[in-house]
């Protein structure tokens, strides 16, 4: 018998059918199993039984996932996603299997080529581009249920059994996420290996840049978020990182000379930093605040419409650090740790705005009535002129008082406005970098001390082509994935220790 059972996701056409026949010649391919939805009226490939064209809507339930691994008897299954297209290079399957069976790897998954279309080409030039496409190397923080393994996915069906033997098989009631659940069981026993070598080409059905598709898990049903907290959060109680019991309560131990700072990271934001800082100097509120510029070094003329602002107004203090070795992480601290920093400081980016001038006695408001270590909000995604644009409010509501510090581990982010007792971060600084800076320190806090939510919108995301996050390449991309796994990683060592009582709070 051959090794190896494919699972393709997809209608059957034309793009099934190159990906079929790409991975039979390599002669490691027992039986060929095609997924398709309920309706579809197209006819398998050459070589797939009629038994083996399933229709189901719900490729990622429990009762499918358990209907394969029931069914599927060869040693290993390759789940394949053709999207808008798929060609695999002629030894891929090969190496995965050599990898697989060397390492005992619960799923072995591997790099790949974008085909991209080329921009502004000559018409009897080259269409189109392979642009590379690197994924993250899989650790213990990689719990969230989004992690990219790519369109080539080869699992252990040994390592699955044990992992159902050892933790019990998927719950019957998982709609969407049994794979997920029989990943994170399996990464306990063997964790995911990645080949940091291209193994196919992918014509990718969805182009859109990053900025556009920043926000598409938070477009996901409830229900279907609900389902993954769940998973997601057996894994962290069996793991030993699952935070339980009430948090503290965060107590003033310092003398601030004022309640609250409005603290504003910058460089080179010469169109929208003045519409900020106004935003912020607006704001009407029973207590003192200043507003905290760090102006990481502009060269666009940023700085003089700061200083000008400053001058004009004594609340605004226009920070510019010594050092140029500093990301956002860096500024932050350096707005912080500023002397003139109150007691919360609260959080504005560059491009962005209050939505009106009772937002920072809001957020205050609600640091004084629940005791809280931070305070995170909601937002609108605009425009430049405003206007509402997909996908509008963000309120992060899959955040409860009871599992929010747990669930936060599987998602990407908080929210936004996010505001800090000064202390505390003082006490746990934010990493110098550039990108999940506020994420990790949002963990730590949440690791021990309440978190107060407000589910109204509180600001405007203004979304236009400088966000640092518009289109940023696959590897970049790749990059932030990494160092957010890298926090995770981090949170849950300490959480576990934390529940041994090995470590500090």
């Amino acid at each position: 018998m051959k090794p190896i059972t494919v699972l393709y996701r997809g209608e059957p056409v034309e793009p099934v059918v190159r990906t079929f026949e790409g991975l039979d010649r390599s002669g490691l391919v027992q039986r060929h199993i095609v997924m398709t939805p309920p309706g579809s009226t197209a006819e398998p490939p050459a070589g797939v039984e009629p038994t083996d064209l399933w229709t189901t809507d719900s490729p990622g339930g429990a009762d499918t996932a358990m209907r394969l691994l029931e069914e599927v008897d060869t040693p290993f299954l390759l789940e394949v996603d053709v999207a808008g297209g798929l060609s695999v290079t002629p030894q891929a399957l090969q190496r995965l299997h050599s990898v697989a069976c060397s390492s005992g790897a619960v799923m072995t998954y591997g790099d790949f080529h974008d085909l991209a279309p080329v921009a502004g080409g000559e018409t009897d030039g080259p269409t189109t581009r392979l642009a590379p496409h690197p994924l993250a190397d899989y650790q213990e923080g990689s719990v969230g249920d989004r992690f990219q393994f790519g369109p080539l996915r080869l699992w252990s069906m040994e390592v699955l059994a044990l992992a159902i033997g050892r933790f019990g098989a998927p719950s019957s009631e998982l709609r969407w996420h049994a794979w997920y659940d029989l990943r994170l069981k399996g990464s306990v026993l063997a964790p995911p290996i990645r080949l940091p070598e291209p193994l196919a080409t992918l014509q990718p059905a969805d182009r859109r840049a990053s900025g556009a598709a920043v926000f598409d898990y938070l477009m996901t049903g409830r229900d279907v978020q609900l389902e993954a907290e769940r998973v997601a959060t057996d894994h962290l109680r069996r793991i030993g990182a699952l935070v339980s019991g009430p948090p503290r309560e965060y107590v003033c131990s310092g003398t601030f000379e004022r309640l609250a700072s409005v603290v504003i990271p910058v460089r080179d934001r010469v169109l929208t930093v003045a519409d900020a800082v106004a935003s912020a100097l607006r704001q009407e509120a029973t207590f003192p605040f200043n507003v905290i510029v760090v102006d990481n070094h502009s060269t666009d003329g940023t700085t003089d419409i700061l200083a000008d602002m400053a001058a004009a107004d004594d609340r605004l203090v226009h920070v510019v650090p010594d050092r140029r070795d500093l990301g956002i992480g860096g500024c932050w601290n350096t707005g912080v740790f500023h002397p003139a920093c109150g007691q919360y400081a609260v959080q504005l980016d560059s491009d962005d705005l209050y939505s009106g001038v009772d937002v920072l006695q809001r957020i205050i408001d609600c640091f004084r009535a629940g005791n809280c270590g931070m305070v995170i909000g909601s937002y609108t995604t605009v425009d430049l002129s405003l206007s509402e644009i997909p996908p509008g409010l963000i309120d992060h509501k899959e955040w409860t008082d009871g599992n929010g510090p747990n669930n936060a581990l599987r998602i990407d982010g908080l929210g936004a406005p996010r505001a800090f007792a000064t202390e505390l971060v003082r006490e746990h600084p934010f990493p110098n970098v550039s990108y999940g800076e506020d994420y990790a320190v949002a963990l730590r806090i949440s690791r021990e001390y309440k978190v107060g939510r407000i589910f109204e919108s509180l600001y405007h995301c203004r979304r236009w082509e400088d966000n640092t996050d518009a289109d940023l390449s696959a590897a970049v991309v790749t990059q932030h994935q990494i160092y957010k796994d890298r926090v995770r990683s981090v949170e849950i060592a300490a959480r576990r220790l934390m529940n041994r009582g090995e470590g500090r709070a």
